[in-house]
This record gives structure tokens, C-alpha cells and sequence, in this order.
């Protein structure tokens, strides 16, 4: 039998029957599963172990790989420049970034780029994947690369490239990286467990992943999709580990507890209140989290719905029964997410990773059952 530990109210005996059934059926490794309800902290349960050889204890101080559910976080930063007036989800890419307008891009606009519709998923001609650590470089390619699609027409998801996108207009306009942003203004002051690339200091917390044995379904395996996922210089590689934890990628490198994922997403779910402060107006809640774009993605074999840089519940649901629900997911299960319509923000991490891309069966239980005892 698996130890539990954490704060479980007896209202959540559901959820920690499911979240030790995950465990019991080999599911788990390691996990974290935590909800904040209108700013306060309701559940927040951890088990298993950090590391493949079961000799380190997944506790409250494990940071999680979160891969693409950091993109919730750089959609927030996005979301924070608008809200303080310095960007506009309507103007061009371009109008921060001019290299930007090459190859017939001079008309897209930063909301285009947040969700996915501008036509840059992958980089589709052979390079060295240890390119991915030039920022410059990257950022230079995606200037000067045409659309795959004819930007506005469909979204296509962006796994890696949406870092750099999202990363180099928020540099552009505030200055700092969002790495830097994230540190000074919401992790550092609010206590927030929550990094984009890590320092050495912080490597002996990282839990060790244990990697799926089989790749996920893609679907229809065209441009766009063997851009994004499927060509060997698909994703940063060839410096090893440690410079890929350090490497500062707003779309992939996220470390986080799930406390401090569901207390951010909490936040946004209660209308900005972080611990007395607001992080996010409530008018820019509902504007980040507007429907952008709902259809066929042509990279993931799904329906989306997209908002500035959030996922949508309305398409797949899932993340509970609510429409108005955003959020994020990450390759391997990890997710996140706000719930404006209950004031319910969440969180899910783990390192055993499985093959779903999206709606992992693990944090399906965990949140049927907590929507269930609300």
C-alpha cells in the first residue's frame, strides 16, 4: 500500500481512494495532485518516489518537470503586458519585432501567435538540435521562416517553437526574459515554487523522469505535425541533461510543485487574488481565456479550442465539466487549470510519464472525483 500524504478533508475521500488506486495499479512513480478553492488551499496530496530506483521520496518540496504545461505560465506574462497596457493581443507581431514580418508575416498578430494559428509549429529543414540553446538563432529562423499553413485558417500546435515566439515578444516589450519575470514578479513575491529552466542550486529536488515506451498518437502525420514532433532536431538535444534543465524555454523547461501550479491557476480562477493582490485583472481573465480559434488542430489529433495561449476545456473537457475552464497540459500528464465558474484552480504532476497527449486518464480520475465532492 502506498503512503499518502498531504491535507485530505474527508469531502476528497474520493480523490485520495483514486490517487492511491493510480499507485496500486502501477500507474504512478510519483505524483502531486492539489486544488485551491476561492484562494485556499482544499487538497494538496503527494506519493511514491522521486527517482527511478525508489530510493527518494516524492515530498512537498519536489520539483516536477511540467513541459508543456509551462505555456500556461507564459500565456499569464503575456496576459500581465496587456493587462498593464504595453501590448495589444491585436497588433502585429511585427510591431515589436520587425524581422518578424519576413516571408509574408507582416500581418499576424500576437494573438494569432498564442494560439497556435500563425504557422510556425516546427522547423522543418535539417539542423543541429543543440541549436535549440541559441535563443538568438532560434528566434533568427522563425523571423525569416515562411507560415506552413496560411496563418488564421486553422491552429497547429506548437510544442517547442511557441516558447521562443511568445518569449521573444515578451522580451521585446518588457525587456527581461520571461524566466527573469516569472522569478521576480510572481514566484519570488508570492512564494510560488515555479521555474522556467532551473538553476544548479535547486537540480538535487528535480524528480527523475520515467520515460513512456511508445510514442504518442499523432494522427495524420503531415508537415506540420513532422515539423512540431517528428524530425530528429524536433526538440532541444545533444548538451545532456543538465543544460536542458537550465535551458530557459517558456514552452517546455517548467519545473513546479502542483501547489504553486494551483495556486497560480486559483488565482485566475478567483479573479486575479493572490494572496491578497491581484496578479491579473478579471477583465483580462476573460480576455486571455477567450475562444480564439475552435477546430481540427492540425498537429494534435484533436479538436481545440484555443484562447491567448490557454487551452480550453469546451473542446475535449478535459479538466471537469466547466466550459469556462483554461488551462494547460504537458507531454506525459502533467496539467493545470482554473476553473473561473467554481473559483477552482488545479494541479497535477508526476514522473512516470504516459502516452497520452492530452487528458491523461490519472488526472481524469483525480478531477471527476474532486468535481464530483464540490
Amino acid at each position: 500500500m502506498v503512503e499518502i500524504a498531504g491535507l485530505a478533508p474527508a469531502r476528497f475521500a474520493a480523490v485520495k481512494d483514486a490517487f492511491a488506486a493510480s499507485f496500486e495499479a502501477g500507474e504512478e512513480l510519483g505524483a502531486r495532485f492539489t486544488l485551491v478553492e476561492a484562494g485556499e488551499t482544499v487538497l494538496d496530496l503527494w506519493a511514491g518516489y522521486a527517482d527511478r530506483g525508489r530510493t527518494r521520496a516524492f515530498n512537498d518540496e519536489t520539483l516536477t518537470p511540467i513541459f508543456s504545461t509551462t505555456k500556461a505560465i507564459a500565456a499569464l506574462l503575456i496576459a500581465r503586458l496587456v493587462d498593464a497596457g504595453r501590448l495589444d493581443y491585436a497588433q502585429t507581431v511585427a510591431s515589436v519585432w520587425p524581422d518578424f514580418a519576413q516571408a509574408g508575416k507582416a500581418a499576424i498578430t500576437v494573438e494569432q501567435v498564442m494560439s497556435h494559428q500563425e504557422g510556425l509549429s516546427g522547423l522543418p529543414e535539417k539542423m543541429d538540435p543543440a541549436l535549440w540553446f541559441d535563443w538568438d538563432a532560434i528566434c533568427a529562423k522563425l523571423a525569416a521562416m515562411a507560415p506552413l499553413w496560411p496563418p488564421g485558417t486553422a491552429s497547429g500546435y506548437h510544442p517547442i517553437t511557441f516558447g521562443y515566439l511568445a518569449g521573444e515578444i515578451f522580451r521585446r516589450v518588457d525587456g527581461r526574459t520571461m524566466d527573469v519575470a516569472l522569478r521576480q514578479d510572481l514566484s519570488e513575491p508570492f512564494g510560488l515554487d515555479l521555474w522556467i529552466g532551473i538553476p544548479d542550486s535547486e537540480f538535487g529536488r528535480v524528480a527523475e523522469l520515467q520515460r513512456p515506451n511508445a510514442l504518442p498518437d499523432f494522427g495524420d502525420r503531415n508537415a506540420p505535425t513532422k515539423a512540431a514532433f517528428l524530425t530528429p532536431w524536433a526538440q532541444p538535444g545533444g548538451q545532456g541533461a543538465d543544460a536542458l534543465r537550465r535551458l530557459a524555454l517558456p514552452s517546455a523547461t517548467g519545473q513546479a510543485t502542483a501547489l504553486a501550479l494551483a495556486r497560480l491557476m486559483g488565482a485566475l480562477a478567483n479573479g486575479g487574488w493572490l494572496d491578497g493582490e491581484t496578479i491579473l485583472s478579471p477583465a483580462l481573465i476573460v480576455e486571455a481565456s477567450r475562444q480564439r480559434i475552435c477546430g481540427q488542430d492540425l498537429v494534435l489529433p484533436f479538436e481545440m479550442s484555443w484562447g491567448a495561449g490557454f487551452m480550453r476545456n469546451e473542446a475535449v473537457h478535459p479538466w471537469g465539466p466547466g466550459d469556462q475552464t483554461f488551462g494547460h497540459s504537458g507531454w506525459g500528464g502533467s496539467c493545470a487549470f482554473a476553473d473561473p465558474e467554481r473559483k477552482l484552480g488545479g494541479a497535477y504532476v508526476m514522473n512516470k510519464q504516459s502516452t497520452d497527449l492530452l487528458g491523461d486518464r490519472r488526472p481524469r480520475r483525480l478531477i471527476e472525483a474532486a468535481y464530483a465532492a464540490l
